[in-house]
């Protein structure tokens, strides 16, 4: 078995057996707390420029499937475990994960002490870094992480878009008999939805609620969106710092008004830049499936799903026209807003769940019931 190595900037270096492929590969080093869900980790766009570290002590045990995918392939540079199966036991299961990785190319380091790598990154912040699955000199690694960009100041939502304009007609598909999806509504909207990372089941849900939705290139003028004449607009997540993004930001001021609108993720940054504010980065970021949120308006709190390494700045937010509606109970920052006579709403958070708990999927519905409120306008 070949080592893997680890190199931080820092010149912290963690050595444990390696996976995948045996390559070397970049990127800013962060944590993810999900107990499942590992193959949704793995293809979901966010995650582009990211080494990923799952704190979950197992990882691989039930395999990979083509239905668990969020996109077309992974996009995280590598992954780091405690525990790697080179043995997949699941009834869904159609490969073991370390097939499932290997021929996308990507390393994996197994054996890691990854509680002591997460207390690293928890104190001294996400950092850059290097993973190789064939060794190496690990003073060279180290050099190799200082010399790569930071995530700060990078436009990735732009690079991992569509590049052609697609329709999407999956909807919810139950795994089993116990789930409860319910029934999908009868088609009634046309929503465009912005392509800066967008994951699958986010697009089912947006079906479910009747859509017919147009996938659209990250950099589509305001202009040929309503060209498309839609029912609503949704921004989706993405990777990267959301601070680059004026163009998009841009667009997107000009269909407030003019159209509802529903963000996710990313696609609340960029709401949140066009409503005037601004954004920062986080120390270490929100990726777990166990966040707890406080929706402000109903006073309930939700357990979400969150991916995301940068945040609005609520003080930065006119209060003429922006409502604050949901909070991060954990460091009190900004999770949700709306406006405050326009149907234009967002979160920080994933709604979609997948993976994560169910309790934020009524925001879906919401945006329905904007959509169809604003069908009724002369």
């Amino acid at each position: 078995m070949e080592k893997s190595i680890l190199a931080l900037e820092d010149g912290t270096v963690f050595e444990g057996r390696s996976f995948g492929a045996p390559t070397v590969r970049s990127g800013e080093v962060v944590f993810n707390t999900s107990i499942t869900g590992y193959q949704e980790i793995f293809t979901d766009p966010s995650y582009s420029g990211q080494i990923v570290v799952l704190t979950n002590p197992q990882i691989g045990n039930y395999g990979a499937n083509p239905a668990d995918c969020e996109s077309t392939k992974p996009f995280i540079e590598g992954l780091v475990v405690r525990d790697f199966s080179p043995v997949a036991s699941n009834w869904r299961s159609e490969e073991e994960a370390n097939d499932f990785l290997g021929r996308s190319g990507l390393p994996v380091a197994s054996d890691i002490d990854t509680r002591a790598l997460v207390r690293r990154l928890r104190s001294r912040g996400v950092m850059r870094g290097v993973l190789s699955g064939a060794g190496g000199d690990p003073a060279k690694l180290v050099e190799q992480a200082r010399s790569i960009p930071s995530m700060a100041g990078l436009d990735l939502a732009t690079r991992v878009s569509t590049l052609e304009q697609y329709k999407w007609e999956e909807g919810v598909t139950p795994v089993s008999e116990s789930d409860l999806v319910g029934s999908a509504a009868e088609p009634r909207f046309h929503v465009v939805a912005y392509d800066f990372g967008i994951k699958r089941n986010i697009l089912r849900r947006l079906v479910h609620i009747g859509a017919q939705v147009t996938v659209v290139p990250a950099l589509t003028s305001a202009e040929d969106v309503l060209a498309l004449q839609p029912d609503g607009v949704f921004l989706s997540n993405g990777p990267g710092d959301p601070e680059p993004l004026q163009h998009q930001a841009a667009q997107v001021r000009k269909l407030i008004g003019k159209t509802p609108v529903f963000g996710i993720c990313l696609g609340h940054q960029i709401l949140g830049l066009a409503l005037g504010g601004k954004t920062f980065k986080l120390k270490f970021g929100h990726r777990g499936a166990n966040h707890p949120v406080l929706n402000r308006r109903t006073n309930k709190v939700e357990i979400t799903s969150q991916n995301h390494g940068f945040a609005v700045d609520p003080d930065s937010l006119p209060d003429s026209t922006v409502e604050l509606t949901h909070i991060n109970l954990n460091d009190h920052t900004l999770e949700g807003l709306r406006h405050k006579r326009e149907p234009v709403f967002c979160v920080q958070y994933h709604p979609e769940a997948a993976p994560g708990p169910h309790d934020s999927h009524y925001l879906f519905d919401d945006f329905a019931a904007m959509m169809a409120e604003f069908q009724k306008k002369p």
